[in-house]
């Protein structure tokens, strides 16, 4: 096995995993929702963006590696790429076939989904929730628990959601119309990003508010901690939502994204005029 096929090829193939990249290592901010919960934010913070970015970086990486070294790329299943290496690793080793070994694999793997899936929750619901109560989102996201205040309201209809999309998943007759449904969501997920990074530029500049922390560093080191990730983000909806080719299969996979998109965007904002308008009467 040469090392080359561990490399990139920087073509448009390979750039089009920018995406699943980028992906993958975001969440690390959702800490910060956490903030008035800390003893010690202004240290705790750092080293909880740090911490959790390292880890994401060792184990996404290992995993990759893993997985490429024990099947060729183009035989790797978007859904059962794990499962697959174990099984063909296990038998370089044995003939006899450890299915208790695989479905432990499975299982923690699964374990490390439910993990993910709840610290994840924690910090959106949390979004949501300040959200609802901005009259940004449906008054139920702003719902409370009275005794600990954790976003009961924001749980609970996420929890719905979720539930009907992993129910419906096995039974939808053309897988691609998940997937596609898939990529229409991390489009919008990673737009989100674009107005997260021009606010912290725009506030760097205009706020001197007491922060419970604060990025260090200058002006320039601030506009690349901003702009660098901004870049990458815009050129991965690039590869998500944008035909890279006029060919029939591409414009199946990637057009109902772009038109998802579209529609998305603007009963967005349609119904960011409709408030503004309603707020301006009000006043």
């Amino acid at each position: 096995m040469e090392a080359k096929t561990f490399l990139p090829s920087f073509d448009v193939g390979s750039l089009s995993v920018i995406s699943v990249i980028i992906f993958n290592c975001l969440g690390f901010e959702v800490v910060c929702n956490f903030a008035k919960d800390m003893e010690n934010p202004k240290k705790q913070i750092p080293q909880a963006i740090i911490a959790g970015g390292l880890a994401i970086a060792v184990i996404y990486i290992f995993t990759a590696f893993g997985i490429g070294t024990a099947i060729p790329t183009k035989e790797i299943s978007s859904s059962a790429g794990l499962v697959d290496s174990v099984l063909m690793l296990l038998s370089r080793i044995t003939e006899a076939p450890l299915t208790w070994f695989v479905s432990l694999v499975a299982v923690l793997y699964l374990l490390t989904l439910f993990g993910n899936m709840v610290s994840w929750s924690l910090g959106v619901n949390s979004v949501a929730q300040l959200a609802a109560k901005n009259n940004d989102m449906p008054k139920v996201f702003a719902i409370e628990s009275k005794k600990n205040g954790m976003p009961v309201g924001a749980a609970i209809m996420n929890g719905i959601v979720a539930s009907v999309v992993v129910i419906l998943a096995p039974i939808i007759p053309n897988q691609d119309l998940f997937w596609c449904f898939f990529a229409l969501n991390m489009v919008m997920f990673l737009l989100s990003y674009i107005p997260l990074f021009t606010a912290f530029l725009k506030l760097r500049k205009i706020d001197q508010t007491e922060r419970v922390f604060r990025v260090p560093g200058g002006p320039v080191l601030t506009k690349l901690i901003a702009i660098i990730p901004m870049v990458l983000v815009i050129i991965s909806l690039v590869f998500l939502a944008i035909p890279m080719d006029m060919s029939k299969e591409t414009l199946e996979a990637v057009l109902p994204i772009t038109i998802g998109t579209v529609v998305f965007i603007a009963i967005g904002e349609i119904i960011a005029a409709i408030k503004g308008r309603q707020e301006s009467t009000a006043e």
